[in-house]
């Protein structure tokens, strides 16, 4: 009996450090480019998706939020510096800055629409590196999807604005294909800039000054951030929008057609689940989305004097009347 005593204390002494470590609080922290009020929703999913896979803030996790509105290299430089275990960027700035700082820890992104293309992995099979995730589109069909649908909803259109800011690195790195991408779908191509808020206004001005019909409007903070000036400006200016977000919809713009960000968050939570459990990111594939949605708002569209087609509500997710 003692001897079984003995090799039983024995046996428990080795198993407490592995309990121990697998009761260890994990630190996840999430690098947003938006402010507080625009990440919310996408803080929210995430938070969700990991409960979801037994993963409690506050018994055994701990996940800190950092907005870095325009500071991100600053930002990210801290952040790296804390050395969480893993570390969520949201949005192309806030990864291309991660990036830069050369951090070894783990790193999941989530709505980057181009991460190849932005540096952050070889490819989506295997990343190859410290960072994987999910991205926003699938660069092949999504970017004359979102123009098919906006000529069924302004068919005479012939001139399209592109709203590009030059501060934000998808959006540099993919002007050149965007541009040739309207023309490739039978449409003149005008490319207005803006970087701050008080630099829309000025490029709405030029759309029009350039008889502009229409406007596209990539995913962006600036965006975002200010859907309620852009909505106001598109109607004053009688420039019909599709966005990439169904916010700037929701804020009065005419249509969205884009990945559904909170589902990529959801999704994105998966990847930090399966690196806190051992697995690195070199090996995870980087996810597209599986879900888009197509938002309208009629009342712009009447505002606009817009007749919207039947067929194409009928394929909307939602329609805002």
């Amino acid at each position: 009996m003692k001897r079984r005593s003995v090799l039983a204390w024995i046996a428990a002494c080795l198993a407490a450090p592995r309990v121990a470590a697998q009761a260890r609080t994990r630190r996840v922290h999430v690098l947003f480019t938006a402010p507080p009020d625009d990440s919310e929703p996408i803080r929210g999913a995430l938070l969700k998706g990991l409960q979801e896979f037994g993963w409690d803030p506050g018994r055994n996790l701990l996940v800190e939020s950092h907005y870095a509105q325009g500071r991100e290299d600053l930002t990210a430089g801290a952040l790296v510096r804390a050395a969480p275990d893993v570390i969520v960027a949201v949005g192309p700035a806030a990864a291309v800055a991660i990036k830069n700082v050369g951090p070894t820890i783990p790193v999941v992104f989530v709505v980057v629409f181009e991460p190849i293309g932005l540096g952050l992995a070889k490819s989506l099979a295997r990343p190859g590196g410290s960072f994987t995730g999910i991205s926003t589109a699938v660069p092949e069909t999504f970017f004359s999807k979102q123009l098919d649908l906006l000529k069924e909803a302004a068919p005479r259109l012939t001139r399209l604005a592109v709203l590009i800011n030059p501060r934000n690195p998808m959006h540099a790195g993919s002007r050149d294909r965007r541009l040739k991408g309207v023309s490739e779908n039978g449409l003149e191509a005008v490319e207005v800039q803006a970087s701050v808020r008080e630099e829309l206004e000025p490029a709405f001005r030029e759309a029009v000054r350039r008889r502009a019909g229409a406007m596209l409007v990539g995913g962006d903070p600036l965006t975002t951030s200010n859907a309620e000036l852009i909505a106001e400006l598109a109607l004053r200016h009688g420039l019909p929008t599709m966005f990439l977000f169904s916010k700037n919809v929701v804020a009065g713009g005419l249509m969205s057609y884009g990945a559904n960000t909170l589902d990529l968050s959801r999704r994105g939570a998966g990847h930090v689940n399966r690196i806190l459990k051992g697995a690195k990111p070199a090996d995870l594939p980087i996810e597209q989305p599986t879900k888009f949605d197509l938002v309208i708002n009629l009342r712009t569209a009447k505002a606009l004097g817009l007749a919207i087609p039947q067929s194409l509500l009928l394929r909307a997710d939602e329609v805002i009347e």
